[in-house]
């Protein structure tokens, strides 16, 4: 199944999670609340001066990036639109792999992961992503039927508002802002896919605090995450997706264009979770280049952060 979605900045607001755009302004996470009171004057004094007095300062000058990030929404982002794609597709995993079966004369397609190679500090385990997708014969129970499946997304504000290229503060909030938007899409797309279109969900309600706490059944790796961290995936992703029906672009080292854009897998299984691959050996970078059929070259210059060749290949999560 492949589902092409579009929501207006409108729709979105209420799925932006503002932590992050006040960390890219460079003001402590805590401040993020001023996006929770109510807009009246008073309530806003009061929220100030709950504050410690030394922070007080950067408390006021939150208020008033929120209410200018709010008027930008208002006024040049109330045109903006962002695009989704999302495919929903059988799947099996097999070691460190994940093999979807691809609708166009039902082909099998690989999609090469990573796997920890030092235990996990939680549970003691080597991950991977495919973990979480069923092996070939999985469980037949309903809880475990979704497992038999994964989906590939990508989402992305490709028509930005025209910005005054002399003032970098209008720059500045236009681009984290169509960032912001860019994943408050991923986030919207992810509940209708656990509610509706994969539907291993329909009955979940969530408020937004439990939706950015991903209080949900499933998980949402995004390319560059710690569990995903090789950019290059994007090319495997593209190859499916067509991430180019909704104006994404992939630069020769993978990144997305425009900026405002995010891509990745969801997952069902009720026990997937973060998890940072980290450091990886030689022979696993030998390993991953064979699954991907790519040179090792070409892949040292993508993974050159996360090599370590004093690190044992691992294949299996104990």
């Amino acid at each position: 199944m492949y589902v092409s979605q579009e929501y207006t900045s409108a729709s979105l607001v209420p799925y932006v999670n503002w932590l992050y755009f006040f960390h890219a302004w460079g003001l402590r996470t805590r401040f993020s609340g001023v996006a929770d009171l109510h807009c009246c004057p008073a309530c806003r004094t009061q929220w100030i001066d709950h504050f410690p007095e030394a922070d007080r300062s950067e408390a006021a000058e939150a208020v008033r990036l929120y209410d200018e990030a709010m008027r930008w929404l208002h006024r040049e982002g109330a045109s903006l639109t962002a695009k989704a794609k999302f495919a929903l597709l059988p799947a099996r995993s097999c070691e460190d792999d994940v093999w979807v079966l691809l609708e166009e004369g039902k082909t099998e397609k690989r999609l090469p992961l990573l796997r920890q190679q030092r235990p996990d500090a939680a549970d003691g385990l080597c991950h991977c992503l495919a973990d979480f997708v069923s092996p070939q014969g999985g469980g037949e129970n309903p809880r475990t039927e979704s497992e038999k499946f994964i989906g590939l997304f990508a989402t992305a504000v490709t028509a930005l508002p025209t910005t005054d290229e002399a003032d970098p503060f209008r720059r500045m909030l236009c681009q984290t802002l169509c960032d912001r938007l860019a994943e408050a899409a991923a986030e919207y797309l992810h509940l209708e896919v656990r509610r509706h279109l994969w539907g291993y969900a329909p009955q979940e309600c969530l408020p937004a605090a439990a939706l950015f706490a991903e209080d949900y059944r499933g998980l949402r790796p995004a390319v560059g995450y710690p569990s995903l961290p090789d950019l290059s995936f994007n090319f495997v992703l593209d190859e499916i997706l067509d991430m180019a029906s909704i104006g994404i672009r992939l630069t020769e080292h993978g990144m997305m264009q425009p900026h405002a854009a995010v891509s990745g897998l969801m997952l069902s299984h009720a026990e997937a979770r973060h998890f940072a691959v980290g450091r990886i050996g030689e022979d696993q970078l030998a390993d991953y280049a064979a699954r991907r059929g790519l040179p090792e070259s070409t892949l040292r210059k993508y993974l050159s952060r996360h090599l370590n060749c004093r690190v044992p290949h691992t294949t299996h999560r104990d």
